[in-house]
């Protein structure tokens, strides 16, 4: 039987595939992902595609976001720049939770879903998605406004 694949079937693939990332992250970072394995880790080719440098600068993110990656240029292959609230420039220990998240956009561009973005993070850090969302959302409440509804 010839089956075409499907939108669905794509989308299985990535989440299989991010966990199997985020899976090789944690073996070879964790099982604690500090300031300096982050910054190791935003080096390594293999497992971040483009260059990525971090600053804490909110005048990119949208009210409630706490990290956003933008693109240096027309190319991925030009860079991106995480912008983290500044919030949280004195917790470094919070960091490596908020950049896994965006990570996956910085690596597979927009075809990432929400969901793509906490398979990779849980497995980075080696944490079940749910309490991996729980972490976020708890992260998020210290910025000020939160929208209403977002956790």
């Amino acid at each position: 039987m010839n089956r075409s694949l499907t939108v669905e079937d794509a989308r299985l693939s990535l989440t299989d595939h991010l966990a199997a990332k985020g899976g090789e992250i944690f073996r070879t970072y964790g099982p604690s992902i500090g300031w300096d394995g982050l910054l190791r880790l935003l080096e390594d080719r293999s497992q971040v595609r483009y260059p990525c440098r971090l600053a804490f600068d909110a005048a990119q993110l949208n009210p409630g976001e706490f990290a956003c990656p933008i693109p240096c240029g027309e190319r991925p292959e030009d860079g991106f720049v995480m912008h983290i609230h500044p919030v949280f420039q004195s917790d470094l220990a919070a960091i490596p939770s908020l950049v896994l998240y965006q990570l996956v956009v910085v690596n597979y561009g927009a075809f990432a879903s929400a969901q793509d973005a906490e398979t990779f993070g849980a497995a980075a850090l080696g944490m079940d998605r749910e309490a991996y969302y729980e972490t976020l959302c708890h992260l998020a409440e210290r910025l000020d406004p939160v929208p209403a509804g977002t956790c």
